[in-house]
């Protein structure tokens, strides 16, 4: 039997790790869930699909890979679609960086970080916030964060007021918040977590490439469901005056 819905919650990394924790707390909180990582990981996304049906919430697999438009384009509208809308947006995908010196460090490897974890959240948050505008419904856009994420989150917040405006005057926006009646409300905020040390198969491969690493003040490594908490949070109403925010989930590794 499926379980009433708060709505539509799209999840990017989703197969393990910090992705799979997020999907499975948005479903237990009572959101339906598409799920999605890149295509070699569909075994992995069907597991996570059919542990969120044993809770008696809806979900779907959507693979692609967050680094290229047209497949983006589709995830959203085939998520929206099949699942009637979308409500959260979590731009979780991303990979690890090799600790190595300016000097020392592959083209390659840099545009291929570049690609995923900077182009890929672009990409999710400018076609769900599309998708969100075209319902005039609201929603929340949720990205994992570094520095520059934290800079598009922020920008968004201004750009995606302009836009709103312009296409529905009686929109508000939580990413995009602005002095205007509200349907339901539409922010946009990030997640600091990268920086801190949460114990997930990306945690391991970094030990293995950066031996020297340590955890964070508080003296262990934290969990996948830590951050988790904090999605769950900013997906809930009680959010809605929370936009344009990065939250440090680290540890106290450094204070923000």
């Amino acid at each position: 039997m499926i379980a009433k819905s708060l709505g539509v919650a799209l999840v990017t990394g989703a197969a393990q790790g910090i992705g799979k924790a997020i999907a499975m707390r948005l479903a237990s909180d009572g959101f339906k869930v598409a799920l999605n990582d890149l295509n070699s990981k569909k075994e992995q996304l069907e597991a996570v699909a059919r542990d969120i049906e044993k809770q008696g919430q809806a979900s779907f697999v959507v693979p692609a890979d967050v680094s290229q438009e047209r497949e983006v384009h589709e995830m959203v509208q085939s998520a929206s679609k099949t699942l009637g809308g979308l409500d959260v947006m979590v731009a979780n995908a991303g990979i690890t960086s090799p600790m190595r010196s300016i000097t020392e460090f592959d083209i390659d490897d840099w545009d291929r970080i570049l690609r995923v974890n900077a182009r890929g959240v672009f990409l999710c948050y400018k076609h769900a916030s599309k998708e969100m505008i075209s319902r005039k419904q609201g929603g929340r856009i949720i990205g994992a964060s570094s520095i520059l994420v934290r800079g598009l989150t922020q920008s968004a917040v201004f750009e995606l007021l302009n836009s709103v405006n312009m296409a529905s005057p009686s929109m508000h926006m939580h990413l995009v918040l602005g002095p205007r009646k509200t349907l339901r409300g539409m922010t946009t905020d990030s997640l600091s977590h990268h920086t801190g040390v949460i114990d997930t198969p990306m945690l391991q491969q970094g030990k293995d490439e950066n031996p020297g690493e340590t955890f964070a003040s508080l003296g262990q490594p934290g969990q996948p469901e830590d951050i988790a908490s904090i999605v769950s949070y900013l997906a809930s109403k009680e959010s809605r005056y929370i936009t344009g925010q990065t939250i440090s989930v680290n540890g106290g590794i450094y204070f923000d």
